[in-house]
């Protein structure tokens, strides 16, 4: 573990610049899910608990480098006060002599970071600007560590930095998952195009014993076999990669693991008529909607011959029943394995979220990630420059 966090850092009577994301949904001036702040409060409340007074950093939207009143964090300050359970001191003009007049327990919001173009830019004069602000840096936004801005990355070079409770369960759950894992390990990715994934697939080749591939992206798989597949989506010119990546896995000793049965249907939407074929036979007419029951049944028994699982991607259609069901029974045998203690368990990106949460096993895994980018971005192996630019020795 290269980065300090809130326990390696002395906060009495400092100014901590705390990176956040609570770029929120908002309908008519509300918040209307406040999970991502809801996700904040026990850095805020560690904080103020170590004596230090937190400005909270954070962006809204895409204001393109300039103020856009719907986009201001003002908006948001209601929201952050009913969670918080205190009031929230909002500054639009930040300067240092306004903040250390605040009392020595205030939570001080500053206005979206995304007003200024140097923000996105991570020009050195707004690190620098952001620097004198405060006397420590801790960064609690992963979902914007993949980021290189002056508020997530400039400035964590210029002060003492560390990261957040957020920040630090994260970090921990991936290093958990990939970087140091329980053997074997599984990885199952889903989603609608290999091309999208590429990197994803290419990199957890030579890090996983077996790979799980779902959703549009089996398909192509299954095309570049000789598979009949009908009508469903694919990437028929992503063939030649496909089996390159077969070619491959076979090459690291990584087990593919590709549909067996499948679940088809003539039109896309809910509750349509469909049945359960084996993988090459879809009518020329059908498409394919969901893995069928043959497979999930193969998945649970990677699952349970496993110690690790990374998840990516849904199995199937899985905003539509009846096509969400493979995917809410390969989730929910990970959840029983998780919660019997025989697997560590960690997900991640927007669509995985969403069904986790559609299977009502969310709360059960190990760790689910919320950062859809920087999860991804993570998994394929790069450098997330919010999280290098913990690491330096302070």
């Amino acid at each position: 573990m290269g980065w300090k966090t809130l326990d390696d850092m002395d906060l009495g009577g400092k100014t901590v610049l705390v990176r956040v994301d609570i770029n929120v949904p908002m309908e008519d001036g509300r918040v209307t899910d406040a999970t991502r702040i809801e996700r904040i409060k026990p850095t805020i409340d560690d904080v103020l608990a170590g004596g230090g007074k937190p400005v909270l950093l954070a962006h809204f939207g895409r204001p393109k480098g300039k103020p856009v009143p719907e986009m201001s964090l003002r908006h948001v300050k209601p929201a952050l006060e009913n969670v918080l359970g205190r009031e929230v001191t909002f500054l639009e003009r930040p300067d240092r002599e306004a903040i250390d007049a605040a009392p020595a327990d205030a939570v001080i919001l500053l206005e979206n970071t995304r007003f200024s173009p140097m923000e996105e830019e991570n020009a050195p004069e707004m690190a620098r600007f952001l620097a004198s602000l405060g006397d420590v840096y801790v960064n609690d936004a992963f979902s914007a560590a993949h980021r290189a801005h002056a508020s997530t990355e400039g400035v964590a070079r210029l002060l003492p930095s560390a990261a957040g409770r957020l920040m630090e369960a994260e970090l921990s759950a991936l290093e958990k998952a990939l970087e140091n894992p329980e053997r074997p390990v599984v990885a199952v990715v889903g989603g609608a195009k290999v091309s999208t994934k590429l990197e994803l697939l290419t990199n957890l080749l030579g890090r996983v014993d077996r790979l799980v591939i779902g959703g549009g992206m089996a398909n192509t798989f299954l095309a570049a076999q000789g598979f009949e597949i009908g009508k469903s989506l694919a990437e028929r010119d992503m063939a030649d990669t496909a089996l390159d990546i077969l070619a491959r896995a076979e090459d690291a000793t990584c087990e593919i693991v590709l549909p067996i049965d499948i679940v088809v249907a003539d039109e896309f939407k809910a509750g349509a008529s469909h049945q359960t074929v084996g993988a090459g036979a879809c009518p020329k007419d059908a498409m394919i909607l969901d893995a069928g029951p043959g497979t999930v049944k193969r998945i649970e028994e990677v699952f349970e011959n496993s110690k690790t699982l990374v998840w990516n991607g849904p199995l199937g259609a899985f905003e539509i029943p009846p096509f969400d069901r493979a995917t809410v029974d390969a989730a929910q045998k990970a959840a029983e394995l998780t919660e019997a203690g025989r697997l560590v368990s960690v997900a991640g990106g927007g669509d995985t979220v969403s069904a986790l949460n559609a299977a009502g096993v969310a709360g059960k895994f190990t760790y689910v990630s919320s950062a859809g980018g920087a999860f991804l971005e993570w998994m394929e192996g790069k450098e997330l420059p919010g999280v290098a630019a913990l690491m330096q020795d302070q």
